[in-house]
C-alpha cells in the first residue's frame, strides 16, 4: 500500500495480562470495544475477544516454538495496512506487550509509517505466575532485589547476552521465562556459576489458569521433577528464598 493512500488509523499495542481474563485491565477491554481489528496471539484468553464490537476483524497471529501461524513481518504488515485503512487496530498480546513480547519492536514499525501507536500495558505472569502459585517475587524478609530473564534468546543474536552464571548471584529472586525447553541447561550454567544446587526452586505451569500446575523443588532437582510432573510451556521458572513463603501463603482449595 502507497504511503500517500493512508488514511492513517490507530494501533494499540494491548497486553492481555497473564492468562486469567480477569486480570486484562479496564484500558485493554476499553480499547478492545472501540477496535475494527484485532490481532491475537496464542496465549490470549478467548473470553476477552467477546468485548469487541461484531463485524470486528479478527486476525489470529499465535505461535508456538518452531511453529508461527504469521512471521513477525507479517503482523508489523498487517498492523500498518489495517491502519492505513483508517482503522483501529489492536494488537493483542499476552502478559505485557514489553516484558520479551516484542511489543516495542511492532510499535517502533508502527510509527515509523508514521502512525499513532499507543501501549497498554498488562499484567506479566513473571509476576502473577508465581503470585497465583503462593509466590512473592520479593519480600522484606526474603528478597529486596530480583531479575527477569528469558531462557530462549533472539536467533540473530549474535551471541547470547545472558549471563546465567552470575546474574542468579546478584539478585534475590531470579524469574526465568519461556525456559521450560531448556530447564537442564538453565539449571547447569546456574550451578555452574556457583548456585546452591539446594537453593528453593519452583516452575509453574499455566499461571493464573484452572490447569495451573505447580512443582517445588532444590534448583538441582527441579529439572527431574518437572519431568516427572509432565510440566510443558507456558511456564515461568522462579529461584530463590521466595519459594519457601509459598508453605505460608498457599492453601489448597
Amino acid at each position: 500500500m502507497k504511503e500517500s493512500h493512508c488514511k492513517r488509523g490507530r494501533v494499540y499495542i494491548v497486553g492481555a495480562g497473564p492468562g486469567d481474563p480477569g486480570l486484562a485491565t479496564l484500558r485493554a477491554i476499553e480499547a478492545l470495544r472501540i477496535a475494527d481489528t484485532v490481532v491475537y496471539d496464542r496465549l490470549v484468553s478467548r473470553e476477552l475477544l467477546r468485548y469487541v464490537r461484531p463485524g470486528t476483524r479478527l486476525v489470529y497471529a499465535g505461535k508456538m516454538r518452531g511453529r508461527h501461524t504469521l512471521t513477525q513481518d507479517e503482523i508489523n504488515r498487517i498492523l500498518v495496512e489495517e491502519a492505513c485503512q483508517g482503522r483501529i487496530v489492536v494488537r493483542l498480546k499476552g502478559g505485557d506487550p514489553y516484558v520479551f513480547g516484542r511489543g516495542e519492536e511492532e510499535c517502533m514499525y508502527v510509527l515509523s509509517h508514521d502512525i499513532e501507536c499507543i501501549v497498554v500495558p498488562g499484567v506479566t505472569s513473571a509476576i502473577a505466575g508465581p503470585a497465583y502459585a503462593g509466590i512473592p517475587v520479593t519480600s522484606r524478609l526474603a528478597a529486596s532485589s530480583m531479575a527477569i530473564v528469558t531462557g530462549t534468546e533472539a536467533e540473530d543474536k549474535k551471541a547470547p547476552r545472558i549471563d546465567y552464571k552470575n546474574i542468579a548471584k546478584a539478585v534475590d529472586t531470579l524469574v526465568i521465562l519461556m525456559g521450560v525447553h531448556r530447564l537442564e541447561d538453565l539449571i547447569r550454567e546456574l550451578l555452574e556459576g556457583g548456585l546452591d544446587p539446594d537453593t528453593p526452586a519452583a516452575i509453574v505451569q499455566d499461571a493464573t489458569l484452572p490447569t495451573q500446575k505447580v512443582v517445588e523443588a532444590p534448583l538441582a532437582k527441579l529439572a527431574e521433577e518437572a519431568r516427572k510432573a509432565g510440566i510443558r510451556p507456558p511456564a515461568v521458572i522462579v529461584i530463590g528464598r521466595v519459594v519457601e513463603l509459598r508453605k505460608k501463603l498457599w492453601k489448597q482449595a
